[in-house]
C-alpha cells in the first residue's frame, strides 16, 4: 500500500523551512508520543542540516507512560534533547523553556564574552499536522497567538512568536511527506488523526488499531467496552462494541461504520486509556 499526495502549500512550506533555517539557532520538532518515530517527517530530517534539535513528544497524556519513558531515553541516547509534554501541565511547558535556554546557553555566553549584547535564542518549531503545535505555542507564549483545532493543516503561514524573554519561535505549517510506502506508518498516522480520514478506509484504520489493542492492551478493551471474547475476530468485537454503545441501525442491526467512528474517536480522545502504537523495537504488525 502506498498513500500518496503532496498539496501545494506543503511543498511551499518545505521550501520556506529550508530557506529560514539560517535564521535560527536550533529546531524544536514535535512528534506524537503515541507514535514517535512514525510521526517524524523523514523529508524534513534531510533538510535540517546540522542544526541542534529538541524533540518534543506531544500528547503524552494519551500515550503509555512506560513506553514514553523508553522513547525519551532512546532519543536522548541518540544525542538529541527530548521532552514529553501534556500541554495542560505547566511543568511540562516550563521543561520545554528550560531545555531551549540550555540549548542556547553556550552561544549566548560566547556573545557576552565578545562584548555583544546577548539576544533571545531563536528556534524553528516544526511538526506534522495535528500534532498539537499551535496549542503548545500558545502555552509557551502564555497567550493565544496560533490558531488551534482538531483538523490537520490549521497553520498555513510562518510567523515569529516571543516566548517571554527566553527565546523566539518561528512557527511553520504542519508538513507531511509526499507518500507513505510503509502501510503500518500510514495506519499509525491515520489512527492518531494526522491524515484526513477520507484518505484511508475507516474500517482499515479501526481494524489496525483494534488489533494492536488486542495484542498490547487487552485489559483496556475489556474495561472500557466490556468485551467478553478477545479471541473473536475484528467484526465480532466491533459489533459487540456497537451494541454496548447503542450504535444501531434500523432493525436493530449494528451500524458498523458508526461504531468504527466511535471506536477511533474514543482512542484519539484517550477515553479507552493511555495507548502507544509504536515501540522503539520495531515489531511486525498485521491488519488481519
Amino acid at each position: 500500500m502506498t498513500i500518496q499526495w503532496f498539496p501545494g502549500h506543503m511543498a511551499k512550506a518545505r521550501r520556506e523551512v529550508q530557506e529560514k533555517l539560517r535564521l535560527v539557532d536550533f529546531v524544536i520538532e514535535l512528534v506524537d508520543a503515541r507514535a514517535p518515530l512514525a510521526s517524524q517527517n523523514p523529508m524534513l530530517q534531510n533538510i535540517l542540516q546540522q542544526k541542534p534539535k529538541m524533540q518534543v513528544l506531544m500528547k503524552k497524556d494519551l500515550a503509555d507512560p512506560a513506553l514514553t519513558a523508553i522513547w525519551l531515553k532512546e532519543i536522548q541516547d541518540s544525542g538529541l534533547e527530548a521532552v514529553a509534554v501534556d500541554v495542560e501541565n505547566r511543568q511540562d511547558i516550563q521543561n520545554v523553556i528550560e531545555t531551549a535556554k540550555k540549548m542556547t546557553a553556550e552561544k549566548m555566553a560566547n556573545l557576552k564574552k565578545r562584548g555583544v549584547r546577548p539576544r533571545p535564542g531563536r528556534a524553528m518549531i516544526i511538526g506534522i499536522p495535528n500534532v498539537g503545535k499551535s496549542t503548545l505555542i500558545n502555552r509557551l507564549a502564555n497567550k493565544k497567538i496560533a490558531k488551534t483545532g482538531d483538523r490537520p493543516g490549521i497553520t498555513t503561514a510562518q510567523q515569529w512568536i516571543k516566548v517571554k524573554r527566553d527565546f523566539e519561535l518561528l512557527d511553520t505549517p504542519g508538513i507531511l511527506w509526499p507518500k507513505f510506502d510503509d502501510k503500518i506508518v500510514g495506519y499509525q498516522l491515520a489512527a492518531i488523526g494526522t491524515i484526513k480520514d477520507r484518505l484511508l478506509s475507516l474500517e482499515d484504520i479501526s481494524r489496525f488499531t483494534l488489533n494492536h489493542m488486542k495484542a498490547k492492551y487487552p485489559q483496556l478493551l475489556i474495561q472500557h467496552y466490556q468485551i467478553t471474547d478477545l479471541e473473536a475476530d475484528y467484526y465480532d468485537i466491533l459489533e459487540e462494541i456497537g451494541r454496548q454503545r447503542g450504535a444501531l441501525a434500523s432493525g436493530g442491526e449494528v451500524d458498523m461504520n458508526k461504531t468504527a467512528e466511535i471506536f477511533i474517536r474514543d482512542f484519539r480522545n484517550g477515553k479507552i486509556g493511555p495507548i502507544t502504537l509504536e515501540h522503539p523495537e520495531k515489531e511486525d504488525q498485521d491488519l488481519e
